[in-house]
């Protein structure tokens, strides 16, 4: 590829963009990255209960727009538009935001996994499809901490650190690893994984390892 890849990441809410271009500039950091936001998604989709016909539409005008746009690469950084983009036709990649991480995990053979999102919704969907990926060979729980969208939307890192913290500590006796499952949550990896002593993966450093990969088997 002769010029600079373009990455377009299209976010559910503005907590999602840091991490995910962190993790671009650390992995891939001759990408140029696009940010599209649509910070109705998520809202609407709980409301909604989840995903409908007009939601996955609306993620798909999304995609396409990037593309049109100029995009060498797409991905969600929204754990519940997932499925749209793995069921998205294209000659560029499109990516679900945490189909690496969860290869990730299968690799490490952790066998008792907790998922942690910060509204029920979003706990289930990657409940569902880490199970779905895994097998029942792994024990998938998870939680819900309202409190960690809170901080998340008030910029307060400190918050979310706490939030997950208090979440995850009565729960780490009983599992091997926690899946950060929302993008926003990432930047608590690390602080969250000292707290409870257990690893902590999240779906940007993967996702961006995976656009390099496939953007630079491209260009070659």
């Amino acid at each position: 590829m002769s010029t600079a890849p373009r990455i377009a990441l299209i976010n559910a809410v503005p907590a999602s963009i840091p991490p995910a271009q962190d993790a671009l500039a650390k992995v891939f950091p001759q990408a140029e990255v696009w940010n599209l936001l649509d910070d109705r998604l998520l809202t609407d989709a709980d409301a909604r209960g989840g995903l409908d016909d007009d939601l996955r539409e609306r993620m798909n005008r999304l995609i396409t727009l990037a593309l049109a746009g100029g995009a060498d690469g797409v991905l969600l950084t929204c754990s519940l538009y997932g499925q749209v983009a793995q069921a998205f036709t294209a000659d560029k990649p499109v990516l679900a935001p945490d189909e690496d991480a969860v290869a990730d995990i299968a690799a490490a053979g952790y066998r008792r996994v907790l998922v942690v999102a910060s509204f029920d919704t979003a706990k289930d969907d990657s409940a569902a499809r880490l199970t779905a990926a895994l097998g029942d060979a792994t024990e998938v729980t998870g939680v819900a901490v309202p409190a960690a969208m809170t901080a998340t939307k008030a910029g307060d890192h400190d918050g979310l650190v706490s939030a997950l913290t208090d979440a995850c500590r009565p729960l780490a006796a009983d599992v091997d690893a926690v899946f950060l499952a929302q993008y926003s949550l990432a930047p608590a990896g690390d602080r969250l994984s000292a707290a409870i002593g257990l690893p902590v993966v999240s779906g940007p450093a993967s996702a961006a390892a995976a656009l390099r990969r496939l953007l630079t088997e491209e260009g070659s």
